[in-house]
């Protein structure tokens, strides 16, 4: 096992950041830990790290016990959101740093930097200065830099949000293949859904200290545990019972999950399962169309049903001449799959 946490609680005052948190990661796979802000991820990982001390609970690091190990003696690597690194030492200087730390001889050094830049991509980068790079650039510096002393796992504590959208989707496909030839047992920090499903193998989604629940970017998307996984992990349409009828097997590929008694709580619909037309068809019910927005291929429609609700569909532009429809139209909507969950009344 690369990391097992069993039982980790930690306060900060009287507020209860992580609340009694087990999870096991793997050796050598990457795993996401997904939530808002406050939900506890990056206090998960710093506890991890040992850069914060838990108040109960303990924690294995590849098979030995790290609870009272000091953050030296864990062998973490740790990259933070705002790359960090030394702005007067040169991309060299910069990753030979842990290196140097550690005593090694510099022909040691000398190759170990060479290796990592080029695995980084950053060869004939190491006689530049931090401020001398893009952001992009940076922040694989300090990748290289927390690889630099083979750490037995690493850990990512929002690594990208700090770049624009271009960059940070190149670097997530970059960190992807980089893990699949280092296959170093990895914890990325995140609260982009989509950054997660992109990276991860599995996704631990937290909310306010707690687990809420764990699986591969497939099974959190396609069977959510719970309301806030589902509106939290994709676009979602919340609307109260009643406002949309339930879809009937066989119907327009209908199907419900995890239903509960019709008029009790609500009803998840993401906007892909929902199919807009121009005339009525079984089983749809009529929408007043409030926006088009044209998104490439797909179209968003924002649609106000009759009991007030507001709804948005995303679907293939092929489904409607759009060319035709304008807002103030009446249009009619089917509801492919829809989502309900039992309400829980132990608390």
């Amino acid at each position: 096992m690369g990391i097992r946490v069993a039982n980790v609680s930690k306060n900060f005052g009287d507020f209860r950041a992580v609340d009694n948190v087990s999870v096991d990661v793997e050796t050598g796979s990457l795993v996401a830990l997904l939530g808002p802000s406050g939900s506890g991820k990056s206090t998960l990982l710093r506890l991890i790290a040992g850069l914060e001390g838990s108040d109960s609970g303990r924690i294995w690091i590849t098979g030995e016990e790290a609870t009272e190990r000091s953050v030296q003696d864990r062998q973490v690597g740790f990259v933070f959101q705002h790359f960090a690194l030394f702005k007067h030492r040169t991309v060299r200087q910069n990753v030979a740093f842990g290196l140097e730390l550690r005593r090694w001889k510099k022909e040691a050094i000398r190759r170990r930097v060479d290796e990592l830049l080029e695995l980084v991509q950053l060869q004939g980068y190491g006689g530049r200065y931090p401020s001398q790079l893009s952001g992009g650039q940076r922040q694989r510096v300090a990748l290289a830099r927390a690889l630099a002393v083979q750490p037995r796992v690493l850990l990512l504590d929002e690594p990208f949000s700090a770049l624009d959208a271009k960059v940070r989707k190149e670097l997530r496909a970059w960190l992807r293949n980089l893990h699949s030839e280092m296959h170093v047992t990895t914890v990325i920090v995140t609260h982009d859904q989509e950054e997660a499903m992109e990276v991860a193998d599995r996704i631990v989604v937290m909310n306010e200290g707690r687990i809420e629940q764990i699986g591969s970017p497939a099974e959190i998307y396609d069977h959510p545990a719970t309301p806030f996984v589902m509106s939290f992990v994709g676009a979602v349409n919340v609307l109260p019972q009643g406002a949309m009828p339930l879809p009937q097997p066989g119907l327009a590929g209908g199907s419900q999950a995890g239903a509960t008694a019709q008029g009790d709580g609500q009803i998840f619909i993401r906007p892909h399962d929902v199919e807009v037309y121009a005339s009525p068809r079984d089983g749809s019910v009529p929408a007043r169309l409030k926006r088009l927005t044209h998104m490439g291929r797909d179209l968003q429609a924002e649609l106000q049903l009759d009991s007030g609700e507001v709804l948005v569909a995303q679907f293939p532009r092929e489904q409607i001449n759009y060319r035709e429809i304008q807002a103030g139209d009446e249009l009619h909507v089917i509801s492919r799959q829809v989502r309900t969950f039992v309400p829980d009344y132990s608390i």
